[in-house]
């Protein structure tokens, strides 16, 4: 009978439909294909999905990258992978495994004001209701609170080792200094300029960009560091509207940085991304593909955005995930 054949040995992985191209190439690293699967759409706007193969006593995983899009917001992107998840418990999966490129709702990680909801924690306790095993993400906002969040397995993976590789390069022989466009990413640019020292073989400067945040209004702006006559790379987990990376290259500018570049893991792009980035000062701007870059519309600013694909670092912890290795040197240091 179709779709209870028995599976090979190996991990079974899917991909809901509007991630299918992004979870076809992890396949395909790992030599191996998604497995099949249906969605259904309802006239009142609910939706279905099961899978068409059998996964009982199967190690599962789906990927699905939680972004909005003009298709379906985040929410519903967050509701089907839940839904879905909860069938392939359902189905008799042994151990079940989300694969969230980018996580949604993980920047409210903390009460800022009083009364105000800690939504990382909410969406965590999703994942463990419909009997999720591990949940596995990239360069999320805030590691600890990121893990604290949940009680299941939370393993979130670096993509800088992949931004350093594409960076070197335009980088060459010049000097360069990393910048943290505000105080509390600090440490993560800090890892990243280690990795990119440690790839150019010398030594790679620090500065930060000093950015306060109320009611939605940005302040500061004062560089702390010596960027003058060096190639500037700021480095930030995500760009959404860009008003704090565009505010942090000015500073470098103002610094007397030669060049400015910018290098994120996730290329969210909301809102006014155009205007603010298009007539920026940064010349490059180097994000992953966990989020497609279809909100961009400014001829100008898409040529000079460069996305860098985490296929091969996912393809490589699930494998690893699946054979029980470590995945130890695929996180932040």
């Amino acid at each position: 009978m179709p779709g209870n054949e028995i599976l090979a040995e190996g991990p079974i992985l899917f991909a809901m439909k509007s991630s299918a191209a992004f979870g076809a190439a992890v396949a395909a690293r790992m030599g191996s294909a998604l497995s099949p699967h249906e969605e259904r759409e309802f006239e009142d706007g609910e939706h279905k999905a099961r899978a068409l193969v059998n996964v009982r006593g199967g190690d599962v995983y789906v990927i699905h990258s939680l972004h909005g899009d003009a298709a379906e917001s985040a929410n519903d992107k967050l509701l089907r992978l839940l839904f879905f998840l909860g069938s392939l418990r359902d189905a008799g999966a042994a151990r079940l495994t989300a694969v969230a490129p980018y996580l949604a709702y993980a920047r409210k990680d903390q009460r800022s004001k009083s009364r105000d909801p800690v939504t990382t924690r909410y969406v965590a306790s999703f994942f463990e209701a419909v009997g999720c095993d591990a949940v596995v993400t990239l360069d999320v906002h805030n590691v600890a609170a990121f893990e604290n969040a949940f009680r299941c397995r939370a393993d979130n993976l670096s993509a800088a080792d992949l931004l350093v590789d594409h960076m070197a390069p335009l980088v060459g022989e010049a000097a360069v200094v990393v910048v943290s466009p505000d105080a509390g990413g600090i440490k993560r640019a800090d890892r990243f300029r280690a990795r990119l020292s440690e790839r150019l073989g010398r030594p790679v400067g620090a500065a930060f960009v000093e950015k306060y945040r109320s009611d939605g209004v940005l302040r500061g702006g004062e560089l702390i560091g010596d960027v003058k006559g060096r190639i500037t790379i700021i480095v930030d987990d995500l760009i959404s509207a860009g008003h704090t990376i565009d505010r942090a290259a000015n500073a470098c500018k103002r610094g007397g940085a030669a060049r400015v570049y910018a290098a994120a893991t996730h290329g969210v792009f909301t809102g006014e991304a155009d205007a603010v980035l298009g007539t920026s000062v940064i010349e490059r701007i180097l994000v992953t593909d966990t989020i497609p870059t279809m909100r961009l519309t400014d001829p100008g600013l898409v040529s000079r955005v460069e996305r860098v694909s985490v296929a091969p670092l996912l393809a490589e912890a699930i494998a690893r995930l699946h054979g029980g290795g470590s995945l130890e040197d695929l996180m932040p240091a």
